[in-house]
Parts: structure tokens; sequence; C-alpha cells
């Protein structure tokens, strides 16, 4: 019987529709409710409604692009959004002044798209940016014009500002407490505590999948510069890493620890909402060496939190920049999905022009919305879409019928997009339930429809969707290994890149534990490629045949790999407080085997041979390297 971890679902159309429940973001929902409704209340009030219309727009790309992170970050991430939604806006509102024929009006289109497309690839910021030109591109192509018709874009923009506005902390900016990074370390120290309380259980994988994911939100919180001012937060940062490491291999090892020792990270994570302060770690005899690096990694976050200099053994690196680069806007890759999205813009025009739609920007901004690149699976957001619009159509001529006023439309607009931060974390699909009904509340505001012209936005998505399905998904000349596999590759080699760190550190290891390269940084890097490896597969399992099948066979070595990091956690451990010698044949074996496992990744050949996750503690008497040679053997064993 497979391991809960390896056990995919029953069917992929059930992982596919299950949500996820992630915490309800009240600050969140509260700027997004209120930056919505000034808007449309000011137009109301001055009888400028066409204006306060395109003001709230730029309040929902705001509230897209909000997150609960340090004031900088934030208004990085919204204003980039923000001029990129502006500059589509102006580009399709120009279109529609000058009176762009169906030909021109296309090829404008397809042109952003590709710009779009492009821009997308490049990263985070990138991908939300290159979104919105085109949507807002799209947009501003059929909407009616506001006057002067120049005044969507700034106004868009002033939309965006007031939101931003609207999260600058106040009087209470000096608490700990209302420091994001502070908020997101001691959620990370939570979920380091959750994980050393499930040791030794079924409970610790998905614990520490929990911790791995709060930590890169801390790391993402804490770019390469900052200062004096983010030094300390840096430093309680690097102690949490460090005790992370410990944590992983007595995961890996199946070694619980007392219950009084499991209850320290939720002190820490008090002090540090607290701005510091003593945490006391009680004397207790750790016995093995993963132990003992657990033991000095809680001591070292407890000096560190309460405001002293730790030896904490790791380099002072500063985490990667949230905003790198995943490609240059020219690379091959971003122009490979430029060129995508056009194509999909492209065939959405034609299409439109062949049969003329009522409001024809809904095509071109729906597919905009589903291939955004960084949002999972293109099959299951095209579906979500459709399914979505339907349930939120309905939801809106059932509510419309009850009243036409135009305060109480405010309030449903401010109502559902105050939805939006939860519904995005918890489903695509409940995502365009809230969008939705938005939309056509902003349609009827602006008396550009009726209740009789919503159905045919389905029709609208349906079409948008077979598009990107068919041009976007199944005639693209990418296959799911072009997903999955990458992944696994990215993650072998970080994995590999910490194992020679920590068998090449050891001849200059010093007394105590500390060690003078970044070693705890690159086990950093390759959990958040496993993370990533992980995701992806997910995201493969949720979809038809084939490529749920392929994820099925990738899924075992996505996890060997994750056992793999636990393992050189252990060994780091065993040589630094247990006095092992490193063994070359061991590590020979594992290099050979992760070598094997990149290749066959490049190959497209998944193993065929199940591995057993090991069910007993590990003897610390033993090389924890050696287990992990002996599992990644197993998974590569030709059947």
């Amino acid at each position: 019987m497979p391991s809960p971890e390896l056990a995919p679902p029953a069917a992929w159309w059930a992982r596919a529709a299950r949500p996820a429940r992630p915490p309800w973001p009240v600050a969140l929902m509260v700027r997004a409710a209120v930056g919505m409704a000034v808007p449309l209340a000011a137009g109301l009030l001055t009888h400028r409604l066409d204006l306060g219309t395109f003001a709230g727009l730029g309040a929902m790309h705001a509230t897209m692009n909000d997150r609960v992170e340090p004031a900088r970050l934030r208004a990085a991430r919204i204003g980039t959004a923000a001029l990129a939604s502006a500059v589509g806006m102006l580009v399709g509102t120009g279109l529609q002044h000058a009176h762009a024929g169906v030909l021109a009006l296309g090829t404008a289109l397809t042109v952003t798209a590709f710009v779009s497309g492009a821009l997308s690839a490049t990263g985070p910021r990138g991908s939300a940016a290159g979104m919105l030109l085109l949507v807002s591109a799209a947009l501003g192509s059929g909407m009616p014009l506001p006057r002067p018709w120049w005044a969507a874009a700034p106004l868009l923009l002033a939309g965006a500002v007031f939101v931003t506005l609207l999260g600058l902390p106040g009087r209470a900016r000096h608490r700990p407490a209302a420091d994001p990074r502070n908020r997101a370390l001691a959620a990370a120290y939570e979920a380091l505590g959750r994980t050393l309380a499930d040791l030794g259980t079924p409970r610790g994988v998905a614990s520490r999948r929990v911790l791995t994911a709060r930590l890169n939100q801390v790391q993402d919180l804490l770019p390469g510069s900052g200062g004096p001012r983010a030094a300390r937060p840096r430093r309680m940062y690097e102690a949490a890493l460090a005790a992370t490491e410990a944590a992983t291999g007595l995961l890996w090892a199946r070694r619980p620890v007392p219950p009084e020792v499991a209850e320290v990270p939720a002190r820490l994570a008090a002090a540090v909402r607290r701005g510091g302060g003593e945490v006391a770690v009680p004397h207790w005899r750790p016995d093995t060496p993963a132990r003992r690096a657990l033991d000095a990694a809680l001591r070292a976050a407890a000096d560190t939190v309460a405001g002293r200099e730790p030896r904490l053994g790791t380099a002072p690196a500063p985490p990667p920049d949230p905003w790198r680069l995943r490609a240059r806007p020219l690379s091959r890759a971003s122009v490979r999905y430029g060129l995508r999205v056009a194509l999909c813009i492209a065939a959405g025009a034609a299409v439109t022009a062949g049969y003329p739609l009522s409001k024809s920007y809904w095509v071109p901004m729906t597919i905009a919305f589903v291939l955004k690149p960084d949002l999972g699976s293109v099959f299951l957001r095209a579906v979500s879409r459709s399914v979505g619009t339907v349930l939120g159509v309905a939801l809106t001529a059932a509510l419309l019928p009850l009243t036409t006023n135009e305060w109480a439309l405010t309030a449903i607009a401010a109502l559902c997009v105050a939805l939006l931060p939860y519904a995005t974390a918890a489903h695509y699909g409940l995502n365009t339930v809230a969008m939705t009904p938005m939309a056509l509340v902003l349609l009827q505001l602006g008396g550009q429809s009726g209740a009789a012209e919503f159905w045919p936005r389905v029709l609208d998505t349906a079409l948008a969707s077979a598009v990107v399905l068919l041009f976007g998904y199944l005639l693209w000349p990418e296959r799911p290994r072009h997903r999955i596999e990458p992944r696994l590759v990215t993650a072998a080699s970080a994995l590999r890149a910490y194992l020679d760190a920590t068998t090449h550190e050891t001849a200059t290891t010093h007394p105590g534990g500390a060690r003078p390269q970044a070693q705890v940084w690159l086990r950093r890097t390759a959990y958040r490629s496993l993370a990533d490896a992980r995701q992806e597969v997910q995201h493969g399992l949720a979809e038809p045949p084939p490529t749920g099948r392929l994820a099925e066979r990738w899924l075992p070595a996505t996890a060997a790999l994750e056992r793999l990091g636990g393992a050189v956690a252990a060994y780091s451990a065993q040589v630094r407080y247990g006095g092992r010698v490193p063994d070359p044949a061991e590590t020979d074996r594992v290099r050979r085997a992760l070598d094997e496992l990149t290749a066959a990744a490049r190959e497209h050949r998944p193993p065929t041979t199940p591995a057993a996750r090991p069910t007993a503690p590990h003897d610390p008497a033993l090389s924890a390297l050696g287990r992990a040679a002996d599992e990644l053997e197993l998974l590569l064993k030709p059947s």
C-alpha cells in the first residue's frame, strides 16, 4: 500500500475541483472593498460614473496584486502592474478613439499580446504586468470611452494609487507585530514548531511542506538590500533556516523530540511579534547528532531573537531577490511564450471578426487571464474559467432583478472585489465566480448592457477557453514534460550543490558546528526548487491523461528527492555533531544516482520502480547518505 505522500488522488477531476482553504485575508479584503466603493461612489455623486468606473478598474487591478508585505515591496508590486495596465488602457482607448477597423484592431492586439507574453515569462512581477497590459488593452478597445477619451488611463492609475495609500501603515507602524516581515517570520517559527511536534508521525511530511512555504514567504519579504534595519530580521531568518535544517534531518531520521523542546519555536514566534525578548530553551540531553544540531540551532535562534549575535554558522549571503528574472525579455523562453499568447489572440480576433459579438473585448480579456503563466495548468484554468463564468452569470442574473439602484449595485461590486483576495488563493474557479458579477455590475452601472446580455458572456468565455485549449494547449508545441521535468532537473542540481557543499566543508568545519560557507543557503535553494517541482507535479496530477499519468509517474521521484534533502541535512549533523568521517564512496553513490535521475528527466524517462518510504527510525551509527543512496538506486532500478 503506497504511503500517503505518494498516493495520487482517485481521479484527476476530483483534485481539480477541490479548493484550498486559505485563511481569510481580512485587511486585504477591506482595502479591496473600500478601493472599489469610493471611486464608484465619487462617480455617482459627481454624475461622472464613466470616470468612476475606470478608477474602480484601477483599484481592482491593484487589489489583484496586493499582498501583506513591507511598503516598499508592496508599492513596487502594485506600481509595476498599474503602470502596465495604464499603458494597455491607453493603447486600447486610442484604437477605439481612432475608429480602428477589425483588421487594424486585431493586429494591434496581437502585437500587444506578444509583448504581454514575453513580459509575462520574465518573472512574477512581469507576469502580473504582462497580463494586465493585455487585459486593459482589450477593455479599452471595447468599453464606452469616457470624456475625454484619454482620461481612462490616468484614472486607472489613480484607482491603483488609492488602494496603495489605503495599505500604508498608520500610527501602529512602529509595533513589531505590524511589520509584515516579523509576522511572516513568526508564522515560520510556528510552522517549525508544528513540524517538531509531528516528527515521527504521518503528519510530518505535510508539516515540513507548510514550513517550506512559510520560509519562502519570509525570503520574498527580505530582498538583497535593506540596510541596517533589515539586518536583524535577516539574522533571525538565518537562525530559522539553521533550525529548519536540523528539523529536516530529524524528520528524515524519524526521531521525535521531547514536547518541551517542540514548544520552543512557538515561544520564539511570540517573542518575534513582541519585538524581541528572552526565550528559554530547556536543558535536555540530545543523544544523536541530529538532536544536538537542533539544540544548537534553537539556542542560536533564541540568542538572535533576544538581540545577541550568535554563531549561526551561515555565510552573510542575502536571500535572492524575489523579483529576479526567470528569463530575459527577449530570451528564447520569453519569445516563445509571447508567440503563444499572440497566436491565441490572433485566433480569437479571427473568430470574433467572423462572428460579431456584442462585447468582443471579452474574448481577448479571457485569453489573457487564462494564459497567465504562473497560475498553474492552462487546461484547468480554461475549464475553471468557463464553469466559474456560468456560476457568476447565474448569480448576477439572480441578484439584478431584485434591484437596479446604482448605490446597491456599487455595494455589490465592492462586495465582489472584497472576495477576490480569498477566492484567488482558494481556487481559480472561485476567483472567476467573484470576478464575473463584479464585471457585469460595472457594465450595468455604465449602461452598457442589461440582464438579457449577461448570458452571451458565457458564450464569449467558452469561445475564448476553446481558443486557448486548441491553440495554446493542444496544438502548441509544448507538452507536460516541458513543465514537470525541467523543474526536477533544477531540483536535483540544487540538491547536488547542497551535498557537494556539505561534503566539501567537512574539512573546514570549525569546532562547535560553525561553517564558513553558505551551506544552509544552498539547502534553502534546494528546498525551494523541490517545492517548485512538487507544485508542478501536483498541477499535473489534476489534469487528464496523458499529463496526469506522467505526473503520477514522476511523483515518487519528487518524494525521493525531498527525502534526500533530509538525508543530507541529517548527514551534515552527523559530520558536525557526531564526528563522522565522510565516506567518498557513499557520496559518489548519491551523486551517480542524482546524475542518473537528471539524465532520465532530460530524456523524458520517468522511473518505473516504486520506492518505498522507510518507516523505521534511522540508526545514528549508520550513515544517513547510505540509506538515501539505497532508496535512489531502488527507484532508478529498471523494472
